[in-house]
C-alpha cells in the first residue's frame, strides 16, 4: 500500500517514452523493449563496429547494443542518460550487454573494462561519466578490472551533438593519455563509450592503449550511428 501511495505522488516512468511504469517493468517499458532497434552483433558476429575502424586500428572483437537514429527512442533513451542525471540507464544497458556477452566465449577473457573519459571540467559540471555504470555492469558480468582512472582525456572539446557525420570527423583536436600504462601489458582491454558514428573518438583512445605492451583491444558501446 505504501509503495502504491509513493507510485502516486512520484510515479515511476519509461526513460524513453515518459509513461508510467507498470509493477513488472524496470527502467524502460515494455512496449520501448520491444521497439529497441538491438542489432545482435555479438551473436551474429556482425563486423560494423569494425568496419567503422577499418585501418585505423586494430579490433579483436565489437558489438554495439542498438542502432541510433535522431528521434528515436535511443536517443531518448542516452539524452536522459547523459543531460538529465539518469544514471540507471547506464546500469540497466551495462547488465543487459553484460548479460548476453558472458554468454560468449570471444568475450570472456577480457581483462579491464575501461569507458571512454570526460575532461575533468566537463565531469566536473556534467557530475558524472555517463559511460561509467555501463562499463561497470559490463566488468561486473565478464569478471573483468573496471579502471575509470587509467585512460584519461587532457583536451576540452564542445559537445558533438549537433554536427554533422563529417565535422565530427574533422574534429582531432582530442587528446587522451594513459595513467599507469605498465598495469595494461598482456592484458585483453575492453574500451566502452555510448555510441560510435565516425570513430574518431575510439580510434584517439585506442592509439594511446597500444602505447602499452602486448594489449588487445575490443570495443562495446550502447549504440552505433
Amino acid at each position: 500500500m505504501l509503495k502504491s501511495i509513493v507510485n502516486l505522488f512520484f510515479p515511476k516512468v519509461c526513460y524513453a517514452c515518459q509513461q508510467p511504469l507498470h509493477d513488472n517493468e524496470v527502467g524502460i517499458c515494455i512496449e520501448c523493449r520491444h521497439d529497441l532497434p538491438v542489432t545482435n552483433f555479438h551473436f551474429t558476429k556482425d563486423k560494423s563496429v569494425e568496419k567503422v575502424l577499418y585501418g585505423r586500428i586494430k579490433v579483436e572483437n565489437s558489438t554495439a547494443l542498438f542502432r541510433f537514429e535522431k528521434k528515436s527512442t535511443v536517443q531518448h533513451l542516452i539524452h536522459n542518460l547523459k543531460y538529465k542525471n539518469h544514471e540507471d540507464i547506464g546500469i540497466l544497458l551495462g547488465n543487459w550487454l553484460g548479460a548476453e556477452l558472458k554468454t560468449l566465449e570471444t568475450y570472456n577473457n577480457i581483462d579491464i573494462v575501461i569507458p571512454v573519459p570526460l575532461h575533468k571540467k566537463k565531469l566536473r559540471k556534467r557530475g558524472y561519466n555517463q559511460v561509467s555504470k555501463f562499463g561497470k555492469q559490463l566488468a561486473e558480468a565478464l569478471n573483468a578490472e573496471y579502471k575509470g582512472d587509467i585512460l584519461l582525456k587532457v583536451s576540452k572539446t564542445k559537445s558533438q551533438v549537433s554536427k554533422k557525420r563529417l565535422a565530427r570527423w574533422q574534429n582531432n583536436s582530442e587528446q587522451f593519455t594513459v595513467h599507469h600504462i605498465h598495469h595494461l601489458e598482456n592484458k585483453h582491454i575492453l574500451l566502452v563509450d555510448d555510441i560510435i558514428t565516425t570513430g574518431a573518438t575510439i580510434e584517439s583512445c585506442a592509439t594511446v592503449l597500444n602505447a602499452a605492451k602486448n594489449i588487445k583491444i575490443s570495443i562495446a558501446t550502447m549504440a552505433i550511428a
